[in-house]
């Protein structure tokens, strides 16, 4: 369904921009602690706690100029390995990503909490100094999310002072009102098309099939972003390789499952087996818990191999489970920590999404919620189970009208209440924030690698790096 409304400032209402139940939370004193920290200190906490850590490239790695990826959300993992050694584990790391609708305010009188931080510090800055000088206006577009994004929209239309068009912008929306001419964005407004100078974008459902990678029209994030890492599973696994090579004699290393990628669908079984008949299979260029497939039976992977995908090739991780069944893998196995048992005795898989932006003092933390999984995690397989209800933290549900909508009860808000069931602490949140920021800036320099010194998309290098001709049919350049 089309829908474009009109915002002018003074329309923000905090009721419609959070879930209830975050909307009246206090938030934990140690996730207001963490927020407060200054870089210096992170840094230096981080290198007393990893001895190896070279100082100064952390630094230079937390003030790197995102040039493409300036707004990003990691999911990590808490896991261990049987010799007891923690660490956070990403598992991707979004571009546009959700957070502020789940994320207690940090200060009661700041009533547009951290929408208004990320307006103030990263997009509105990014405004300066635009390239292309399109007299137009300003707007917000979005597929999902509408809770969300609306805020956005409200805040951008008080910060910048200004109407903002808020428009939907679907895959498949039948006359859409909003449109790409000659690489300018523009909205249908009654009768008239008007042209937009920058949108802000939360189009997460393949948006280089209606964004052109090589808009003029300023977008954040760009459609750039999301092909080299954001909303590419692919391209963000070799990004990662790419950047660990030159991170690591710094100390430095993003923490990843072992990934194979480039897999057609019939080599998968061969790679199932070669990681002890557990793995997950991801379609790489799915969202929102859609396309991700946990595998620890042979009827698991039998039904995937009987299901038909729109693309031709597949990335094949190593398996996160419990300590009993985990992919086996040349760093050995890794397993989820999980939450603090509860009164059950049960103990659920968690995942710790970190949202970050690009800001002129580096990339910093924004927000920060959990997920955990519907089922507790059981210590023995059988051939009944459905691993996806143990493992799987996404809350995003896909209805049958396409629409989407949300799971609120596995929430794990950074509140008084819930922060303490996911057994975390301090040092564990610098380390979400380091990971977070190590993938963003390893996405972000595989994004200026594909732009070249004009400024255009480098089709031939992406091909080489992604040669999957499905997604190459789709990609929007102008």
């Amino acid at each position: 369904m089309n829908k474009l409304r009109t915002v002018y400032p003074n329309e923000f209402e905090p009721h419609n921009h959070w879930y209830p139940k975050a909307l009246n939370a206090t938030i934990h004193p140690m996730i207001s602690f963490f927020l407060s920290l200054e870089q210096e200190r992170i840094i230096t906490r981080y290198c007393h706690m990893h001895p190896t850590v070279d100082k100064q490239k952390l630094w230079e790695v937390l003030n790197h100029k995102s040039k493409y990826f300036l707004w990003a959300g990691a999911d990590l993992l808490n896991v261990t390995s049987a010799g007891g050694k923690r660490q956070m584990v990403v598992i991707e790391n979004n571009s546009c990503p959700s957070g502020q609708k789940s994320m207690p305010l940090v200060d009661d009188n700041q009533e547009q909490g951290s929408y208004r931080l990320m307006v103030e510090r990263t997009f509105k800055p990014s405004l300066k100094n635009l390239r292309n000088k399109i007299k137009g206006g300003l707007a917000v577009l979005y597929d999902k999310n509408q809770m969300e994004v609306s805020g956005y929209a409200e805040v951008i239309a008080d910060v910048m002072q200004e109407p903002v068009y808020y428009v939907s912008f679907h895959k498949d929306e039948e006359n859409p009102l909003a449109k790409f001419v000659d690489g300018v964005l523009h909205i249908l407004d009654g009768e008239e098309w008007k042209p937009i100078r920058a949108a802000f974008r939360y189009v997460t459902q393949k948006p280089w099939n209606r964004i052109p990678v090589n808009a003029k029209t300023k977008i954040l994030n760009p459609t750039i972003a999301c092909l080299a890492g954001g909303r590419n599973k692919m391209v963000a696994a070799k990004a990662y390789d790419i950047f660990n090579a030159e991170i690591a004699p710094f100390g430095l290393k993003i923490n990843m499952p072992e990934t194979i990628w480039d897999v057609s669908k019939n080599e998968i079984p061969l790679w199932v087996r070669k990681m002890g008949g557990h793995a997950v299979i991801k379609v790489p260029y799915s969202n929102a818990g859609q396309g991700v497939y946990t595998i620890v039976t042979e009827e698991e992977l039998d039904a995937f191999m009987e299901m038909e995908f729109d693309y031709d090739l597949f990335i094949v991780q190593s398996l996160i489970g419990n300590s009993n069944w985990s992919s086996t893998t040349a760093a050995g196995k890794l397993y989820h920590v999980g939450t603090i048992p509860n009164h059950k005795n049960q103990a659920f898989v968690a995942d710790i999404r970190m949202m970050v932006s690009a800001t002129e003092k580096g990339i910093r933390p924004l927000c920060t919620y959990a997920r955990r999984a519907a089922m507790p995690l059981v210590d023995n397989i059988t051939s009944s189970i459905d691993s996806w209800s143990m493992l799987g933290t996404n809350l995003s549900i896909k209805k049958e009208d396409g629409s989407w909508g949300s799971d609120t009860n596995r929430l794990v808000l950074m509140d008084r209440r819930d922060f303490n069931k996911l057994g975390i602490g301090l040092d564990d949140l610098i380390e979400c924030y380091i990971q977070t920021v190590l993938s963003t800036v390893a996405i972000d320099k595989m994004a200026q690698t594909l732009v070249n010194k004009q400024g255009k998309f480098r089709t031939k290098l992406f091909k080489s790096l992604n040669d999957d001709q499905s997604l190459l049919d789709e990609i929007m350049i102008n």
